[in-house]
């Protein structure tokens, strides 16, 4: 039963993680590379450290060492371009690859409680992608309130402009474009 709350407690605090804004799109060309590198050299020597241990240990080890990997590559990506896009890979990277780890720790399990520890690892990378799809979905929200927004100042500023006359009014009007991003 240890086990189960130990897996709930890391699946849960897995999905949690996300990197702060302020951290994405902060990354040169050159830095991007060679994290690209460095996460490759990680990868080969945490593959090098598996090859000691043997049966599920060395098949929960490699799972882990792919889905460390996983993840990096994500996180570098999302610090490199600062897209609300990478943001959400790299948390759909996250769920994937702890549900990945999850799955194989339950391997030493059997019976019912192999059952129920797939369930619970499912369960969570289930409610890990959700959180990643409604981070997506209220980033997509926010974008098309801000353009109705912006549409909607802009008729206004166009009505207020419509008490002018001549070349007033059609510098009111340039203006209010300008101001509220219309073409």
């Amino acid at each position: 039963m240890n086990k189960l709350t130990t897996l709930k407690a890391a699946l849960l605090a897995a999905s949690l993680l996300s990197l702060p804004a302020a951290y994405a799109a902060n990354l040169s060309k050159a830095d991007y590379q060679a994290g690209k590198t460095r996460i490759s050299a990680d990868y080969k020597a945490d593959k090098a450290a598996c090859d000691t241990k043997t049966s599920n240990a060395k098949d929960i080890c490699m799972e882990e060492a792919k889905a460390k990997e996983k993840v990096a590559l994500a996180e570098l990506e999302h610090s490199y371009t600062g897209k609300a896009a990478d943001r959400t890979k790299m948390l759909e990277a996250k769920a994937e690859s702890t549900y990945a780890v999850a799955k194989e720790r339950c391997d030493d399990l059997a019976g019912n409680a192999k059952d129920v520890c797939v369930k619970e690892a499912k369960a969570a990378e289930v409610k890990a992608m959700a959180d990643a799809k409604m981070g997506k979905e209220i980033a997509e929200a926010r974008k098309d309130a801000s353009t109705d927004k912006m549409a909607a100042d802009y008729k206004v500023a166009a009505e207020k402009c419509d008490a002018m006359a001549g070349d007033a009014k059609s510098a009111c009007i340039a203006a209010a474009k300008t101001k509220f991003g219309q073409n």
